[in-house]
């Protein structure tokens, strides 16, 4: 299969609005392209890359590259340069990249490279999201597209499913079950704007901590641990301290959710990008375990000792984690049995606001008689947590790519200094619909005072509302932090970039 597929399909999924639509131009891609194929088409075109990171900026990108005159790039030899890429390391790396962009650009149609443009930047979203997908590749195979979300959630991977389904048919789906060693991916949670909000949505319910630490999976078979993260990324070496906690388990096999975390002196969480930062090391693994020791916290059990609790109810698996994990190791958590009492709900209104104090992200309002859906985002299970928001200034936008091509899209944000100068926290695309793109991009060029055909510099005039989970440290931006998770709530053309929020104000919510 050629680029030129993927991209003339991602084209057409944008332009379409009607999902039966979508689904049927993702079931004839599918259709066409071999088993070892799937799993790299798959995530193209949910706009990543298989390597995550490839280590090239907007600079490699920004000058123009003449296209090829015809299709002639394969998928699996795209996947192989991006590789290349992606390992290029040592002097003169950077240079050896871009080198090597240009070189794949050039061999990539106007179409392919404009696909490529915002794949590499992580700014594709045309729509071909999981869920069409799977619909997709049931309609291509012939499968059930119940049986298809089923394999997904106990194989972990969508990408592994479709190999095996393109190869063998429907049957193959059969070998994609909860195994210990085969990480799955985990349940996740919708939110609740508040505690009552949830409460009222769910009935009878747990309200647990939500863990501002990083999330894992550990697979216990006697001797043998093994951990994965939320995007099934194994790292097992990188976290000795949980391997030896889960070996003292009283259960020979197991599979358990929880997260990782690193707690001070005083059992309250350090900062989030500290426990990052630990897991993210492979280096000297024994020194940073002595210097930041890390804590698993469990808060839900998958399996144990060979029997499958996934349909179990929330209340049901508790009771058997409560029986092989020592409390120490178990997430805070009250029960809500009768959420419409009063004295309930004020007592889970304390449990979050306590949560908070603590230095926690906020709750997770569980309920009871709910089984555990995993790779899903679950209506039973609701967190709760505040969000904050910020007045900044818009200092410059990126022209958009993909679905976005022709709008100024990824904008750069800034927070007032004391001398009246705008210091950049980050960037983002998010929270932007298709209207507020439109009005954007006409009211930038307005105030623009550059253009270099990548990034529209404008004067520092407009202020525009963030929502953001949080402040941590970035070498990459000049006040040492950035954002994280931020996103436009809207703009506030009623506040001038005087009224913007201060980079103290920014340095005074970090964690």
């Amino acid at each position: 299969m050629l680029l030129a597929d993927i991209a003339r399909t991602s084209r057409e999924v944008a332009a379409t609005s009607a999902r039966t639509e979508k689904v049927a131009l993702l079931a004839g891609l599918f259709r066409r392209a071999e088993p070892s194929e799937a799993p790299i088409v798959i995530t193209y075109l949910a706009g990543r890359l298989p390597q995550r990171k490839i280590g090239v900026g907007w600079s490699a990108l920004r000058e123009p590259v003449p296209p090829a005159a015809e299709s002639h790039l394969p998928v699996l030899e795209l996947h192989q340069a991006l590789g290349r890429i992606a390992a290029v390391s040592g002097k003169g790396a950077q240079t050896e990249r871009k080198r090597l962009v240009r070189e794949l650009l050039a061999a990539a149609t106007e179409e392919e490279q404009h696909f490529l443009f915002g794949l590499i930047s992580g700014e594709l979203r045309q729509g071909a999201l999981d869920a069409l997908a799977v619909e997709g590749l049931s309609a291509a195979a012939g499968a059930a597209p119940a049986d298809v979300r089923r394999a997904v959630m106990l194989g972990g991977s969508l990408g592994a499913v479709a190999e095996a389904l393109l190869a063998r048919g429907p049957e193959a789906l059969a070998d994609f079950r909860l195994e210990v060693g085969r990480p799955v991916q985990p349940m996740l949670a919708h939110t609740a704007k508040d505690v009552d909000e949830a409460l009222d949505k769910l009935g009878p319910c747990a309200v647990e901590e939500k863990l501002d630490g990083i999330r894992i999976q550990v697979h216990r078979d006697g001797e043998s641990v093994r951990i994965w993260t939320r995007t099934l990324d194994e790292i097992t070496g990188r976290l000795p301290e949980v391997v030896t906690a889960t070996r003292k388990l009283a259960a020979e096999r197991a599979i358990l959710d929880g997260e990782v975390i690193a707690l001070g002196e005083d059992g309250r969480p350090r900062a989030f990008q500290e426990t990052a930062g630990r897991v993210g090391s492979r280096l000297d693994v024994p020194g940073a375990r002595a210097s930041l020791p890390l804590s698993p916290v469990f808060f839900d059990l998958l399996s144990v000792d060979g029997r499958d609790l996934l349909a179990l109810s929330t209340a049901e698996r508790h009771t058997e984690l409560a029986r092989i994990v020592p409390e120490p190791l178990r997430v805070r958590r009250m029960v809500a049995a009768d959420p419409q009492e009063e004295a309930t709900r004020a007592r889970a209104r304390e449990f979050a606001a306590e949560a908070l104090s603590r230095g926690q992200e906020g709750v997770v309002l569980k309920g009871l008689d709910s089984g555990y859906s995993a790779g899903r985002r679950g209506a039973s299970w609701l967190k709760v947590k505040p969000v904050h928001t910020l007045d900044l200034v818009v200092l410059a936008a990126e022209w958009g790519h993909g679905r976005r091509t022709g709008k100024l899209s990824n904008l750069h944000l800034g927070a007032r200094r004391p001398d009246g100068s705008f210091a950049m926290l980050g960037k983002t695309f998010k929270g932007l619909t298709d209207a507020l793109l439109d009005w954007q991009t006409e009211r930038l060029q307005e105030i623009a005072v550059s253009d270099n055909g990548w990034v529209v510099t404008v004067r520092p005039e407009l202020v525009v509302e963030i929502a953001f989970d949080g402040v941590q440290r970035s070498s990459r931006y000049p006040e040492g932090v950035t954002l994280r998770f931020a996103r436009v709530l809207r703009y506030r053309e009623d506040k001038t970039a005087a009224e913007a929020d201060t980079v103290d104000t920014v340095l005074s919510l970090r964690g």
